[in-house]
Order: C-alpha cells, then sequence, then structure tokens
C-alpha cells in the first residue's frame, strides 16, 4: 500500500460531560474528506484512545469509516498492550474494511520490553493481522523509544509496511529510511500515483448508479463502458517500508530525510498549511516550504508538544472543526492559553 501525503490525527470529541460525540466526528470526517489530505488516523495519541472504553473505541471506528470519503486511506489505531487485545481490535478494524492498522509499542512494562520482546510482539500482530500493520513509536507518551536495530528487523516482515516515527529525531528518520532502503515491494496505485487500496476498488464498484471498474493500464480489451461507468486506471508502483513522521516541527526535514508522509496532530487543526508544505517540497519549491515550515513550526513546538491536546482541540475550534475538551484527567485550557494558542495559530488558518 502506498503510504504519502499528510494524515491528520483525529481527535475525539466529547460533550461536556465526558461522553463520545459522534454527530461531531461525522462533522470532521466529512470536512477532512473534502479537503487534499491522503487520508486519516482513527484512535492514535491524539484521539486520546487511551481515554476510551473498548466498546468506545469500536464505535469511534465505525463512524469513521461510515463517513470518510471513499478515496482516502483509512488507518486505524489498534495497539495496546497484549497480542490478544491488539488483534481483536485490528481484526474489528478489518471488518469495518480499514486500510492498515497503526500499532503503537506497548510500554507499560517497560523494563522488559527488551529487543526479544518487541520483536516478538510485532511479529506475532504481523504473523495474524489481517490489515497491513504500521509499527507506532511516540517516546513523548510511552516514554519508550523502539530501537532502530529492532525497526530494521521488522521491516522485513512483509505484513509491516511502514512506521509512524513520532520522536521528532530527524536523524533517526534518516536512518530509518537509510537500513530499510532495500526492501522493495510492489503495490497497486491510481494513474496519478495515488493510493489504490481494497476499500477503495470495492467503494468504487459499490457506489450507487456509478459502478466503476479497474483495470490495469495497458490491460484494457474490448468492452464497452457508458458514461455512468467510469474507469478507474491502476497501474504498479514499488513502494518501500514507509516511514511516516509525526512531529510537524521536523515536517520538511523528515520529507528530506525520506519520509514519505506525514501522521500529525496539526494536521487535525490545521490540514492546508501541513498540505502546502508537502506539496512545496514534493514540487522542489523550497523556498515557499521553508516559509511555510518556520509557521507550522512554531504551532507544533506550543500547541502539540507544549500545552498538548486540549491546544490541539481549540486550534480546531478556530479553523471550523469541532474540538471541544479533552477527557479528564486533561484538563482544559485557561483563557488566557486559549488566546495564546489563537495568536500561534494565526499563520496556520484554513
Amino acid at each position: 500500500m502506498l503510504l504519502q501525503g499528510i494524515f491528520p490525527a483525529m481527535t475525539t470529541p466529547f460533550y461536556p460531560d465526558g461522553a463520545v460525540y459522534y454527530k461531531k466526528i461525522e462533522y470532521n470526517v466529512d470536512r477532512y474528506s473534502r479537503g487534499p489530505v491522503a487520508g486519516l488516523v482513527a484512535l492514535g495519541s491524539t484521539g486520546e484512545a487511551v481515554m476510551l472504553s473498548d466498546q468506545e473505541r469500536r464505535e469511534v471506528l465505525r463512524v469513521i469509516a461510515e463517513v470518510a470519503a471513499v478515496e482516502k486511506v483509512l488507518i486505524a489505531g489498534t495497539g495496546a498492550e497484549s497480542v490478544l487485545e491488539t488483534l481483536r481490535l485490528t481484526e474489528y478494524a478489518a471488518k469495518l474494511k480499514y486500510d492498515a492498522a497503526l500499532v503503537r509499542t506497548p510500554h507499560f512494562y517497560r523494563p522488559q520490553m527488551k529487543p526479544d520482546a518487541m520483536l516478538g510482539f510485532y511479529r506475532t500482530v504481523a504473523d495474524q493481522s489481517p490489515l497491513p500493520v504500521l509499527l507506532y513509536t511516540v517516546p513523548p507518551y510511552t516514554a519508550y523509544d523502539l530501537p532502530l536495530e529492532v525497526i530494521c528487523a521488522l521491516a522485513e516482515h512483509p505484513n509491516i509496511i511502514g512506521i509512524k516515527e513520532s520522536s521528532g529525531n530527524v536523524e533517526k528518520v534518516a536512518a530509518t529510511v537509510q537500513g530499510t532502503q532495500h526492501i522493495k515491494r510492489t503495490s497497486t496505485v491510481t494513474e496519478l500515483q495515488q493510493a489504490m487500496t481494497t476499500r477503495m476498488q470495492s467503494g468504487n464498484s459499490d457506489r450507487e448508479g456509478n459502478g466503476s471498474q479497474l483495470i490495469s493500464v495497458g490491460g484494457a480489451s474490448g468492452g464497452a463502458t457508458t458514461k455512468s461507468q467510469p474507469k478507474i486506471k491502476t497501474r504498479s508502483k514499488e513502494v518501500g517500508f514507509q516511514v511516516l513522521v509525526g512531529a510537524a516541527h521536523t515536517m520538511l526535514a523528515s520529507f528530506q530525510a525520506g519520509a514519505s508522509g506525514a501522521v500529525l496532530a496539526l494536521a487535525a487543526a490545521a490540514p492546508t498549511i501541513c498540505f502546502e508544505i508537502y506539496a512545496a517540497w514534493r514540487d522542489n519549491d523550497l523556498e515557499l516550504a521553508r516559509g511555510k515550515q518556520e509557521n507550522a513550526g512554531a504551532a507544533s513546538k506550543r500547541v502539540v508538544s507544549e500545552f498538548g491536546i486540549a491546544a490541539v482541540k481549540h486550534a480546531m475550534e478556530i479553523n471550523g472543526y469541532y474540538g471541544g475538551t479533552p477527557r479528564l484527567p486533561l484538563l482544559p485550557l485557561t483563557a488566557a492559553q486559549k488566546e495564546e494558542v489563537i495568536a500561534v495559530m494565526a499563520s496556520c488558518r484554513n
């Protein structure tokens, strides 16, 4: 599967009493689906997944899958402390036709999480997972940084397709790209070199009144089609082990180091500027990319890294998404903090 571009790390909205506000999830997903992001990531760290019950996590996944545009890649955060619980949620996500599973490092028994334990955990999950697996290392929250040698060893597994690297360490991004560059796999993409997943193929075929067909470039033969049945041309593309970064303040440097995309909390609030950085880098307009990166970097450091999820949610409100407040014990922002978020986000408006 091709993973490139910008992926908002979605938040989970709550009512004032702390109950999940599913209608607001629908609203946010619909807005993201109309924009230039490559896909959506559900139940990551920004989604307060560890604050939710198992039933709430399942319902969040269901709502997102039902509302998201068919052309957006859907990634489900399914990581838990045990293989069994990770696989249970991954299997549920597969039933909802998610495209990939994002599996964070188990960390509660940190002293025992030696390389052999991590290799065993991820290999067992990948062996049994019905979805392609993305490793997820997020030291700011887990206080555990997946070692480079473990990442490179796991990259050899045919069902582990990449990593979300959220340490903010560009040197590690470069080393991961370098250490896995020999891995080559074939992926189906559209004629415009964009992702084409099994869910997208079935979704296009199922669209009411639009019975789309998938054909390979150069592989069409005969068979007339009507205007109501447009063909979606596909081709094969060589794809390696893909590195997605999770720190917006290192986005441009990470792309230059070989990252293929980014899963960002900042993109939940300001997907446009994140996409503009990616697009400018892809078009080799480094002057524009650097200018945008400077603005996004300042917002990322203050809003995401320092203030946290409450500030991300307030920044979403500024840009027309529904944010709300986090679930306790995370606290809402003070009035002064809200004013600072507004000031910092002035250069990151949609």
